[in-house]
């Protein structure tokens, strides 16, 4: 199947009915369509929306948008964000019209999606030798001129597999990689020593299935990872695509991959990809961070490089799960009816920030989320917290990527309460 146009593709996400499926949603709203949704400008809070329900703010998400497209084109950075944080293709489209040069993603699958939605340029930052789905890929890349694909590589026997999967399926263009490093002995995925990506870069340019088009990899995998550390392997990246150059390994391309950056030192992969000396062809300098679109509460606060960079901007946590109090059985102790199943706890359980009762909204003071079963959260109450059964208490969040995959359909609302669109994830 060839790419839809964007408009069409997701114009066809506002048909979808609403029903039992979507949680949080009103009860009273089954039946209609997600567009007349939201085309009734619900209020969050008082319109029939049943907790738990997570919520996205409109004017932080379009805040985190502008910032990171800002950024990239400060620093002469390609952009293709981590789709794989929302794997939501409004999402993704909002990215590409912030200047996004195409969407990265970690597994056919979600590559699927993509393609399902209009997006034209995909990174994939992880090694690919599926049978099927490299049968698929060639397929699209046959149907459509316009459609490209970049994959990692990091091994000889991975490109022995890509290449006779290609060469099975009649792939009629070819596949394109770049090599990966490994970020350290002990690291993720990747080629340990630059002899070995040598011999990677060899057995590519030995098959017609592949083109090698430069060298990328994830810095977040630096073990005992600090500014020095991530940058002297950056600039072991550039040091090899400087080597490859020279040999001649990309001669035939219009230009030269170069990628890096997560969520947690792209301020390191700018100063580092603007030392990229002048190589035989122009360089595609492309960023890859993902998580933020809706930043967070707890893990990417404490990490974000705008913490080093503060001249820079900030981003702003866009989550906020509400969910009741259904329970205060002592001073000490209250329960509300969200968990495990609606809120992420891999990293950080969830924040208590805000009391809403009658209307009214007002700090959780004193409140504090201790632990969370699968459908109840346990908090912790001091002297000070004014707090009943039927309150609401909205939560932040930490790790954006499992806290998009417990919801399939996310009000997103302006700051008075109006939710004003509805993301759907595709996880």
């Amino acid at each position: 199947m060839t790419a839809d146009s964007p408009s069409d593709a997701l114009a066809r996400l506002g048909e979808e009915r609403v029903d039992h499926r979507f949680k949080g949603l009103p009860p009273d709203a089954d039946g209609l369509t997600v567009a007349e949704l939201t085309a009734q400008r619900r209020n969050l809070f008082t319109d029939g929306f049943a907790t738990p329900v997570l919520a996205l703010s409109a004017e932080r998400l379009e805040h985190n948008l502008d910032l990171m497209e800002t950024y990239a084109a400060r620093h002469g950075l390609a952009f293709a964000p981590h789709g794989k944080t929302s794997m939501a293709p409004q999402l993704f489209q909002r990215q590409i019209e912030h200047g996004a040069w195409g969407i990265t993603l970690a597994v056919p699958h979600q590559v699927r999606v993509a393609r399902a939605y209009g997006v034209r340029r995909i990174f994939l930052a992880n090694e690919l030798v599926d049978a099927a789905a490299l049968r698929w890929i060639a397929g699209e890349l046959a149907a459509d001129d316009d459609f490209r694909l970049i994959t990692y590589v990091d091994s000889v026997r991975g490109v022995e597999l890509m290449d006779a999967a290609l060469r099975d399926a009649g792939a009629t263009r070819p596949v394109d990689v770049v090599i990966e490093p490994a970020a350290g002995e002990h690291a993720r995925t990747g080629a340990r020593t630059e002899a070995v990506c040598a011999a990677v870069a060899d057995a590519v340019a030995a098959v017609s299935t592949l083109r090698l088009v430069g060298v990328a990899g994830y810095e977040g995998e630096v073990p005992q990872a600090d500014p020095e550390r991530v940058r002297a392997w950056l600039r072991r990246v550039i040091a090899m695509v400087v080597d490859f150059d020279k040999a001649g390994r990309f001669a035939g391309l219009d230009e030269i991959v170069v990628s890096a950056g997560g969520s947690a030192w792209f301020d390191a992969v700018a100063d580092v990809f603007a030392e990229i000396p002048e190589l035989s062809l122009p360089v595609l300098k492309l960023l890859r961070s993902g998580a933020y679109v809706s930043h967070d509460d707890g893990h990417y606060r404490k990490l974000t490089p705008f913490n080093r960079v503060p001249e820079e901007g900030a981003l702003e946590p866009a989550f906020r799960l509400w969910s009741q109090v259904v329970s205060r059985p002592s001073a000490e102790q209250a329960f509300t009816n969200a968990g495990k199943r609606d809120a992420a706890y891999d990293l950080d359980l969830p924040f208590a920030q805000v009391v809403r009762r009658d209307g009214t909204e007002r700090p959780a003071t004193g409140i504090s989320v201790t632990g969370l079963s699968d459908q109840h959260a346990w908090l912790a109450t001091t002297g000070e917290a004014d707090l009943e059964v039927g309150d609401w208490l909205g939560m932040g969040l930490s790790h954006p990527c499992t806290s998009f995959d417990k919801w399939q359909l996310i009000p997103v609302a302006r700051a008075d309460g109006t939710v004003v669109e509805y993301i759907r994830t595709f996880f």
